[in-house]
């Protein structure tokens, strides 16, 4: 069974957990409160609803140690990623990835390592999807 779509604060104590490994729930409100002004801070019962949310959607699972319970991710960082862009690129784009690209190249200025890592990374889907780069295809 697939987990549900983590909401934006999910993500944010998803991400906080794949760093992490396995978080408390007074570690997580910490790490999600740092360099919040005070009047934007989480309280602990408002994160530990949240994580009684996540564990029933499926993104987290815990275990009891002494009095508290200690928080684990249960899906993964990548393939939950991936899903989040895949959904967003076809919800905002309509599955267009050129039109993407533009819009994401044209908001952030890039330097020249991540230009280069681009270019790694269309010249590897390029041979992905020719057929030379497929086993069995013609040369």
């Amino acid at each position: 069974m697939a987990a549900d779509t983590p909401s934006d604060r999910e993500l944010e104590a998803l991400k906080i957990l794949w760093d992490r490994g396995e978080v408390t729930v007074r570690d997580l409100a910490d790490a999600m409160n740092a360099g919040v002004a005070a009047k934007d801070r989480l309280a602990y019962t408002t994160v530990l609803s949240l994580l009684q949310v996540m564990e029933q959607k499926g993104l987290v699972g815990h275990r009891r140690v002494g009095k508290a319970y200690v928080y684990v991710p249960r899906v993964e960082r990548q393939s939950t990623v991936r899903r989040l862009a895949g959904a967003f690129l076809d919800k905002v784009f309509d599955g267009a990835v050129d039109e993407y690209l533009v819009h994401a190249l044209e908001s952030k200025r890039l330097s020249a390592a991540e230009l280069d890592q681009l270019e790694a990374m269309l010249a590897a889907a390029r041979e992905r999807t020719s057929p030379r780069g497929r086993k069995g295809g013609r040369k």
